[in-house]
């Protein structure tokens, strides 16, 4: 009996010398871990969406012109404008407006990747599927809700920089005089102005991407057997997810731009139909909807393709490096 209460004895002071595990150390240690996912997965949006823009920031700059303008788009007067901006400003004014664009882009981008990161771990945990490819439907609101999450944040950005890239640098010196200016002559409202089509047009287009990338990798693992596709395939993935994206959506990209550039080209769009109606009876259904698209379909793929697979290999990267959980 002595042997038994000595054994009680000790085992209640081994108790008090050993912490109890807690639940709060437990929330700590998962906390860390999410947190660790959202700083890593917004670095990797950030980069990816700063090496996509600067890549076709020349075509995207001439693509926002002929967006805004009523002159007739072709191949020829794409490259005759960007060659005579080369002649008559130099070569480092085809990115002109990309520090604007800098500025919107890699918050975008950020919080885009990121958001999705975090509605696809949502949406898995809702549909029992963590770890897995998400369902269809899940699959493209994810990216629809991704997209939407970055543009309400970062819109008045995206205002900048249209004002940006279809004025004289004598008009606008930099990104906060054209903040102050506008906030000045036009009020703060015209911030905003153009915001409407672009939550319509984001929607398919940030839905369509993901799901269009999501699915070609899934659909890669299948056939394959690899679980991580090679770079080029990545790029050839993001190339087709920016194809159907930005196709579905450009009509409301054209309404957009023309919205947020009324202030300076004398136009007075008021409405998205109204914009619509203008467009279409001054320039055509196609010349004025569409015009600019076949430029997207050269600079819209390089720039998602270059967007995804960028994020991707810095996500692999800085798990391989171990600063990113696995």
């Amino acid at each position: 009996m002595g042997n038994g209460v000595q054994e009680r004895q000790a085992a209640l002071r081994q108790s008090e010398v050993l912490p109890l595990p807690s639940s709060s150390s437990s929330q700590s240690g998962g906390l860390s871990k999410q947190g660790r996912t959202v700083i890593n997965s917004l670095l990797s949006g950030a980069l990816a969406g700063a090496v996509a823009k600067t890549a076709v920031a020349p075509l995207d700059r001439t693509k926002i012109i002929f967006q805004v303008s009523s002159a007739r788009f072709s191949a020829k007067e794409a490259y005759l404008l960007i060659y005579r901006t080369y002649l008559k400003d130099g070569f480092l004014s085809l990115w002109r407006g990309n520090s604007a664009t800098m500025v919107r882009v890699i918050p975008y981008a950020a919080i885009q990747f990121c958001a999705h990161e975090q509605y696809k771990r949502l949406l898995g945990g809702y549909y029992q599927c963590q770890g897995k490819t998400l369902p269809p439907v899940p699959r493209l609101l994810a990216g629809s809700l991704a997209g939407t999450t970055a543009v309400s944040i970062t819109y008045p950005l995206d205002m900048v920089r249209a004002r940006m890239a279809v004025t004289p640098k004598e008009m606008y010196s930099n990104i906060m005089h054209v903040f102050v200016r506008i906030s000045r002559e036009e009020g703060l409202k015209t911030l905003y102005r153009g915001f409407s089509p672009t939550i319509l047009g984001v929607v398919p287009y940030a839905g369509l991407s993901f799901f269009t990338y999501e699915t070609l990798k899934k659909l890669h693992g299948e056939q394959t057997g690899r679980p991580q596709p090679y770079s080029y395939e990545r790029l050839a993935f993001g190339a087709c997810a920016g194809l159907i994206g930005q196709s579905a959506s450009y009509p409301l990209d054209v309404v957009r731009r023309r919205m947020q550039t009324a202030g300076v080209t004398g136009h007075t769009y008021g409405t998205i139909t109204g914009t619509m109606r203008e467009i279409v009876s001054e320039e055509g259904f196609v010349r004025g909807l569409y015009k600019g698209l076949s430029m997207n379909w050269v600079k819209g793929p390089i720039a998602v393709g270059i967007s995804f697979t960028t994020f991707d290999l810095t996500q692999i990267l800085l798990r391989k490096l171990g600063y990113a959980p696995r």
